[in-house]
């Protein structure tokens, strides 16, 4: 038997054993108030300023009682407008905290892309041509002996470091081996990668069909999300030939569909030293690099465009030293750089970017919230030259024509970046 309940001019049905909670606009209501209801529960959220980070204000408190499970349903306005912690990039384009796969056939060099990967990573120094994010390692190399691991590290570097860590014996997956891994996280508190080479070595489960597959990887994927690391299984692919080099990942679609991101190398041919690295995933572009294999090493043969930097934080900032203060709409906030640097942006682009800057903003004395009037959001933009760190100094090199104004080019590269690290023309409009 199932009836309505409203919850704030919205009707949401109840049936079953599952409490529904609802998390509704920042701006809307005040803290969480919980209606008690039989036999399900729903759980409405009310108002919290936009804080320096909502931690789910609404959390379920001990004694509410709910029965069975919980559904968590964000409001779509809650998702856009509440600033998150931002996921920092391990390898740039190429790997952030999650589960990856490495595919290639067997005695590819598979394993030396992933040592020189940990090495890049436990230095800080670029992997494939791109910059990393430097952390400590643990490569679980679960085929080769502490001699084979001497001879390869030699063969890479004449100095330890001290970030860099591995293990040639581990559990499996559902017999010890996240326990494991979680106690490596304490030991290693700024472990950024973790390398299980190979999948095969950790399988509890021998049946090769979608759900299994799913199953198991899908434990190593709730791991990386809990540890904030990033998994990269290395793996095999299949003998027969597919136009689509993620068709040949050994195993059912179960295993692509688990995890974050893929890596499928493809040699031209058995011992040319010359491969295809294909990658693609959830939060990196599709990518292809060509790669020659020498002094034990894959190098990138292609030339790799030089990262640019995202420095939206500093449009704004000297922006803002001028205005000292904004009330508005996006799309006048757009108007305005419009009419300042003659460049014209996205309404969602520049809001996406407000939010996702909000903590970087405030380390240069801008302050950002939004709220409701009249149905419409506004935006505002405080400048306080006492919390700047900068005290007040623009952070990009100011250019002067020959009138002495402010040209727009030290405004316009920072400004062509997303923020998000990733499409870097996302949102900007094709007029201007």
């Amino acid at each position: 038997m199932s009836e309505n309940v409203s919850v704030q001019s919205k009707t949401y049905a109840k049936t079953g054993r599952f409490a529904i909670r609802i998390l509704l606009p920042h701006f809307s209501l005040g803290i969480a108030e919980i209606r008690r209801i039989q036999p399900t529960q729903i759980v409405r959220a009310s108002s919290c300023s936009l804080q320096k980070s909502c931690r789910l204000c609404f959390d379920k408190k001990e004694g509410d009682g709910f029965i069975g499970n919980e559904l968590t349903i964000y409001n779509s306005e809650y998702i856009m407008t509440t600033p998150l912690e931002k996921q920092e990039y391990i390898i740039y384009k190429m790997m952030y905290p999650g589960l990856y796969i490495l595919a290639g056939a067997p005695k590819i060099g598979k394993s030396w892309l992933a040592l020189d990967l940990c090495l890049s990573v436990a230095n800080g120094e670029q992997f494939l041509k791109h910059d990393t994010n430097t952390g400590q390692v643990l490569y679980l190399s679960l085929e080769d002996n502490l001699l084979r691991l001497q001879n390869r590290i030699y063969e890479l570097t004449d100095e330890p470091c001290e970030n860099l860590n591995f293990a040639i014996e581990a559990k499996s997956i559902g017999n010890g081996l996240e326990e494991e891994l979680e106690k490596s996280k304490q030991e290693l508190p700024n472990l950024k990668v973790i390398v299980i080479d190979t999948l095969q070595k950790v399988r509890s489960n021998t049946d090769v069909n979608y759900g299994s597959d799913y199953k198991e990887l899908s434990v190593l994927k709730a791991l990386a999300d809990k540890l904030k690391v990033a998994i990269l299984v290395v793996h095999h692919t299949r003998k027969c030939y597919d136009s689509d080099p993620f068709n040949m990942v050994s195993g059912s679609t179960g295993i692509i569909g688990s995890v974050d991101g893929i890596m499928v190398m493809i040699e031209q041919r058995r011992g040319s030293g010359k491969a295809k690295l294909h990658c693609a995933g959830r939060d990196i572009e599709y990518l292809e690099l060509n790669l020659e294999f020498a002094n034990h090493r894959w190098n990138v043969v292609d030339v790799v465009p030089e990262r640019k930097p995202d420095l939206f934080s500093f449009a704004i900032h000297d922006l803002m030293v001028d205005e000292k203060r904004f009330t508005g709409s996006a799309t006048e906030l757009c108007k305005l750089i419009y009419k300042r640097f003659g460049r014209e942006y996205a309404p969602n682009w520049m809001t996406r970017n407000l939010v996702q800057h909000t903590e970087e903003l405030k380390v240069y004395g801008v302050h950002f919230s939004m709220r409701r009037s009249h149905g419409s959001r506004i935006l505002e933009l405080v400048y306080n030259q006492s919390g700047d760190s900068k005290n007040g100094s623009l952070l990009w090199v100011e250019i002067t024509d020959h009138t002495g104004t402010r040209s727009s080019e030290n405004v316009y590269l920072p400004l062509f970046e997303p923020g998000d690290g990733k499409n870097e023309c996302d949102g900007i409009c094709g007029s201007g």
